[in-house]
């Protein structure tokens, strides 16, 4: 299957058993959360730092022979057309020995100078994995495969300080990282599930320790998926903080289609920046400009009850949603809310470049989700995402 449609369906299901039902008195204090984002506050024409993009599939669909063009037709480089659009941040996802050899430390290296040149910032997002870390799926790197708590507790320090501190010697610093990705349940199974806090504790200080270690000044960011879950969040973050776990800030993705109403996403992030004391970043969000598909692999996004009320599969819709994104994260009280991050919006459909690192003839089923069109045009969305709230 693919790998957001598993996250949406077996695995994200599967979790919410032992992750709300671990902590049903931590969970039933939410409902002191306001419900709304006071009307004085969602007003504020407030900047945001972070209008980011995911752009971990852009080496390989180059490869591929992916081109990309500005609105009016003409080709240029990718990189390029976000800085020119206002995006401030590119998200760069780390396997460790992926199948295909792309999304590790050799891609990240090159594209991360490519990034400076552009005066784009540099966000790494390590899913401690060979391939997609997600809360259906934590699987250990095969080269870690037989080690004990205390042997993968190394093993994320030497990975994590390995690829920030090589970025830091050819002179392209990141300025955010991320120790794991969409953790609700943990992180290496079984070692440092849900069941092993004390596991989990040990992996995540190891890597926030080499993060700082290595640059000092690196912001650090632990990310969770289900964005409207104030009870998981709770949990999560409860658990985190019992054990001593010091980070920035916190990560959400937040889809419309799989993650609730807004509603739920706005009163989460105002509860969990004041009860932990930390910004929050939306990590992860997207919207499709269309329910068509360029392949023959079924999208994700493919049936008109998967929209939205309010906004339409299409150009506009894309880019109605991108503010209103935008407009969440700034309502956050306090200004606590830092921005939010396009997943893969540079993953146009290329044969060759799919969701399977195992599979060279898996299909991409998220270009219609992209930010870019099927004739390869920058689509009105990206100029919102750059501009908006700039």
């Amino acid at each position: 299957m693919r790998r957001r449609s598993v996250l949406t369906a077996a695995g994200a299901a599967a979790l919410t058993i032992p992750v709300v039902g671990a902590a049903p008195a931590v969970a039933s204090t939410a409902a002191s959360t306001p419900a709304s984002t006071p009307a004085s506050t969602a007003g504020e024409r407030r900047r945001l730092e972070i209008r980011g993009v995911d752009i971990s599939s852009l080496p390989k669909n180059e490869d591929k022979g992916a081109v990309y063009r500005r609105t009016d037709g003409r080709r240029d480089d990718p990189l390029r057309i976000l800085a020119d659009s206002g995006v401030t941040h590119a998200r760069l996802k780390v396997w460790v020995n992926p199948a295909d050899g792309y999304n590790n430390k050799a891609h990240i290296l090159p594209l991360a100078r490519r990034l400076k040149r552009a005066g784009i910032g540099i966000w790494v997002d390590f899913h401690y994995s060979d391939t997609w870390a997600d809360p259906a799926h934590q699987t250990k790197p095969t080269a870690w495969a037989d080690l004990d708590a205390a042997g993968l507790t190394r093993a994320v320090y030497d990975h994590t300080a390995d690829v920030l501190g090589a970025l830091r010697r050819q002179g392209t610093p990141a300025d955010l990282v991320q120790i794991g990705n969409e953790l609700n349940g943990g992180m290496l199974w079984p070692e440092g599930n849900w069941e092993h806090w004390d596991n989990l504790a040990a992996f995540l200080k190891a890597g926030l320790r080499a993060a700082r270690d290595t640059q000092p000044r690196i912001r650090t960011i632990l990310h969770l998926a289900n964005g409207g879950d104030n009870g998981l969040y709770r949990w999560w973050f409860d658990n985190a903080v019992s054990y001593g776990v010091d980070f920035d800030i916190i990560g959400l993705s937040y889809y419309p289609f799989w993650h609730g109403p807004l509603e739920q996403a706005a009163a989460n992030m105002a509860d969990i920046t004041a009860r932990y004391g930390k910004p929050c970043v939306i990590a992860e969000t997207a919207y499709p400009f269309t329910l068509e598909s360029e392949d023959d692999v079924n999208d994700i996004m493919n049936d008109p009850s998967q929209l939205t009320e309010g906004f339409p599969a299409t150009p506009e819709g894309q880019a109605a949603w991108l503010r209103t994104v935008a407009d969440l994260a700034s309502a956050v009280p306090g200004g606590q809310g830092l921005g939010y991050c396009y997943w893969e919006g540079l993953w146009t459909y290329r044969a060759g470049s799919g969701w399977n690192p195992e599979d060279p003839t898996s299909g991409n089923a998220w270009e219609n989700l992209a930010l870019f069109d099927f004739e390869d045009r920058a689509l009105p969305g990206l100029r919102t995402l750059g501009r908006y709230r700039a």
